[in-house]
């Protein structure tokens, strides 16, 4: 036991031996030498503690504004990221705004053409307004519409005079009296009354131009035994009505759509269309005739002529008479009516209702 325990004796004392050997001995002149060295070395140990504190807050506040930078980089990359997509989008627009552009610019061509046609159409309008004006003030001077007016109604008057003349010269009188045959013409109150084409009641009268009579019989059929006398009267009676409406005609200034050649009783009509019918029934003309453009002329009369070509010529003398009274604003009575639309038509210009037409 006691043998154990010496040797922890021993260190302990060798402890001290090596702390008394660490322990410096200084003298009394050198203390306040190493007191001066020992303040100067608390003093500089206490700023290197000083500095050590201020380096670790300028560290925290550096690794703060890493931190700091770290996360502003990380917003603007996030920045960046929606900076490119907006560039997306801008291109997007700007190529959409460069079609716009494109189609506003063919609407400002189109508009522009569109313009310069409106001033053109107002400035034709314009003129035309002008126009209109001066026609109005024209009209309602003294040279107007009423003098017109006026020397419509002298002219009107001086055609009654001399459609009146005409009627003197070829008067169209109602015989009271029933003909021995069928006649061509018939009164117009026997049309009114549905009295059938070619026969006569007794109280009606049968209309005759200059006291002749226009028989059917010389323009159906003729024979050995037809009466010369009543074939030349019906011919006379042609050449008065023919007379009577190329008169008329040239009086009231209507080119006729079937021209005349006069000659008394034996004048003719002029076809510049004719039918090939009617020429193929000719014995003097033949095919290439009728083809041509040239008039054909029917005769008015019978006496040596086809009744089919006598019957179409007064056919187209009554056409004349219904071309007359259309341009004086009258029906005709009938196809076969030709003294009962003579006496309509001087009738009618001889009226005073025809002056105010």
């Amino acid at each position: 036991m006691e043998s154990s325990k010496k040797p922890i004796v021993n260190t302990k004392e060798e402890k001290r031996g090596a702390k008394e050997d660490r322990a410096k001995v200084i003298e009394w002149e050198d203390y306040e030498q190493e007191l001066a060295r020992l303040c100067s070395l608390t003093s500089a140990l206490e700023e290197a503690k000083k500095k050590k504190l201020l380096l670790e807050e300028k560290l925290q506040s550096l690794i703060q504004i890493e931190a700091e930078s770290l996360n502003r980089s990380n917003e603007l990359e996030q920045m960046r990221e929606k900076l490119e997509s907006r560039k997306l989008v801008m291109g997007n627009m700007s190529m959409h705004s460069k079609v716009v552009k494109e189609k506003v610019r063919k609407q400002e061509e189109q508009l522009s053409t569109e313009i310069r046609s409106l001033l053109a159409g107002g400035n034709s309008l314009s003129e035309a307004n002008k126009r209109m004006q001066d026609s109005s003030r024209s009209l309602a001077g003294e040279k107007g519409y009423g003098h017109l007016k006026n020397l419509q109604k002298l002219l009107r008057v001086r055609q009654q005079y001399m459609v009146s003349q005409v009627s003197l010269l070829y008067p169209v009188k109602v015989v009271v009296k029933k003909a021995p045959e069928q006649e061509l013409e018939s009164f117009s109150s026997s049309i009114k009354s549905g009295v059938p084409d070619g026969s006569k009641p007794v109280d009606q009268g049968t209309l005759t131009i200059s006291g002749l009579h226009l028989t059917v019989i010389p323009f159906t059929k003729m024979s050995f035994f037809t009466d010369k006398k009543e074939v030349q009267r019906s011919s006379t009676a042609l050449g008065y009505v023919a007379h009577a409406v190329s008169l008329i005609a040239s009086y009231l200034q209507v080119p006729l759509r079937y021209p005349l050649r006069l000659g008394g009783s034996r004048s003719y009509i002029r076809d510049y269309s004719p039918s090939i019918e009617h020429s193929a029934s000719s014995t003097t003309l033949d095919s290439t005739t009728s083809a041509s453009t040239k008039p054909v002329e029917f005769p008015l009369f019978v006496e040596g002529q086809d009744s089919t070509r006598a019957a179409y010529a007064v056919f187209l003398l009554n056409k004349d008479l219904e071309q007359l009274l259309n341009f004086i604003g009258v029906k005709s009575l009938g196809p076969r009516q030709v003294l009962a639309n003579l006496k309509e038509l001087t009738r009618t210009i001889l009226s005073p209702e025809y002056i105010d037409m």
